[in-house]
């Protein structure tokens, strides 16, 4: 019995510091992977039966599979301004490409720095000048697939993502927490030049005696089943016509394209080999995803911008330290959105989330023993690019069973059944079968806006998108 009282205080001690060793934990790291121009079927996992992306599809069997994730503007500018704010383009205002309004330090990349993080960008940025002084590690480049490096020497833009990612984990102050985002310029083509996709030679084997598919609706028909509007100015036709406006050259194309989406598979499973090696697994969250998705000839469009589920469906992939094992390589079929992406990395950071951030935390969808509440339905909203007929301003409400597209230049409205036409090819806007279903969207559709609209900062943004006014020509769109 003597001895029981010192035994009790040492027993009080060691709790004591074991509760301080607890509390002194280092954050989570968090590592966003960010493809461009890939839409939510290139990864082998999605059921693509052509490309190759053995790395992206081990790390969605590890992690959470998102099948239903989509953006909320699907042009690169604004979609990376919706990613780093967490905020729709009505609330963050960064026009197409330009800098977002919202404070530095209400982004991810901002609280995190302002919080001890190591902060790092490489690749592609798409958002005004590219802000140095607001990262520790920031090396920014796009619009190429072929760089000259200092000593004259070409570089693939994947490589150099790759050298970069590789120089930012491996040189990192160790007794700081890290955030760093990879931001790669593969698949986007090089718009002004003739072969668009520009792979690494070593990539050319592959896909080489395959035939892709062509999908059924790359057709006249479709085409000309789009507004009235849709002539042979607008960008989307003239980005077709580029790529894929004969078999052959849709073939040449597409495998390109696949290979550059394989180079960027690679250089995720080295970046993530380097996690493994430094034993950063267990305490990095990890996210892959992509701006925008990509019309591979489907309605006779090229490239991004519209409504469609080609343009606006993404791949999201998370791998997070505190999934169960039980709960890996689950697949989660929820309306996520690219605006999600924030809030969720600050919440596994242990950081408290910016009251203007408009996104949900997306763990609970896969930490959570209970279903949370989820949305059932999303407001999509794109402005006009150089004037209405080269790319007009879209509107959208997105539901898994239906969609309503606004083209608010011209006036006109779309209504398709997706349960019964996945492909948005009938438009029964005119049918009075579903003039109940149009009216109570058309309500929830003017909700959602207002909601996307909350506290902008840049009140003209509404005016310029309804009238039409021509914006700045910008590279790389």
């Amino acid at each position: 019995m003597k001895n029981s009282k010192p035994l009790i205080l040492s027993l009080g001690i060691l709790v004591i510091i074991l509760s301080l060793l607890h509390s002194q934990e280092k954050p989570m790291n968090i590592l966003v992977l960010y493809a461009d121009d890939w839409r939510y079927d290139t990864l082998g996992i999605a059921g693509n039966p052509i490309v190759k992306t053995p790395h992206l599809d081990a790390l969605a069997k590890e992690g959470v599979y998102f099948t239903e994730n989509c953006v909320t503007t699907s042009v690169c500018g604004a979609s990376r301004a919706n990613l780093f704010t967490g905020q729709w383009l009505s609330r963050n205002n960064s026009g197409s490409f330009g800098m977002f309004k919202t404070p530095w330090e209400e982004t991810y990349p901002g609280a995190l720095r302002e919080n001890g993080f190591y902060v790092g960008h490489v690749g592609k940025w798409h958002n005004s000048k590219f802000p140095t002084d607001k990262f520790d590690f920031g090396r920014s480049y796009k619009g190429s697939h072929w760089l000259k490096t200092k000593d004259k020497k070409n570089i693939h833009v994947t490589k150099k993502n790759e050298i970069d990612a590789l120089d930012f984990l491996k040189t990192r102050p160790k007794e700081k927490p890290f955030c760093l985002t990879v931001a790669f310029f593969a698949t986007h083509a090089v718009d002004r030049n003739p072969d668009q996709f520009l792979p690494q030679p070593e990539s050319m084997k592959l896909y080489q005696e395959l035939t892709i598919p062509v999908p059924e609706n790359m057709s006249t028909d479709s085409w000309e089943r789009l507004p009235h509007f849709f002539t042979s100015k607008n960008e989307g036709r003239n980005r077709w016509s580029w790529r894929f406006d004969t078999p052959e050259k849709y073939q040449r194309m597409m495998k390109n394209y696949y290979r550059l989406a394989t180079e960027v598979d690679t250089t995720c499973g080295k970046i993530l080999n380097e996690l493994k090696k430094q034993d950063l697994l267990k305490n990095t969250l990890v996210i892959f995803t992509t701006d925008n998705g990509y019309y591979h000839g489907e309605h006779g469009l090229g490239d991004k911008w519209y409504p469609h589920k080609e343009s606006i469906r993404v791949p999201l992939i998370v791998l997070d330290p505190r999934l169960e094992k039980s709960k890996k390589g689950k697949i989660q079929d929820d309306f996520t959105l690219s605006v999600d992406l924030a809030p969720t990395i600050l919440n596994a950071a242990g950081l408290q989330i910016p009251q203007n951030m408009q996104g949900e935390d997306l763990a609970p969808l896969y930490l959570s023993e209970t279903r949370p509440e989820w949305r059932q339905e999303f407001f999509y909203e794109h402005a006009s690019i150089k004037g209405a007929d080269f790319i007009p301003a879209s509107e959208a409400l997105v539901r898994k069973d239906w969609k309503y597209i606004f083209w608010p230049q011209h006036q006109v409205e779309q209504l398709f059944h997706l349960t019964s036409d996945p492909d948005e090819e009938k438009d029964v806007v005119e049918n009075p079968e579903f003039s109940m279903v149009l009216s109570e969207m058309r309500k929830r559709f003017e909700l959602l806006k207002l909601k996307a609209q909350e506290g902008n900062l840049y009140k003209n943004l509404k005016g310029s998108v309804k009238k039409g006014k021509k914006a700045k020509k910008a590279k790389g769109i």
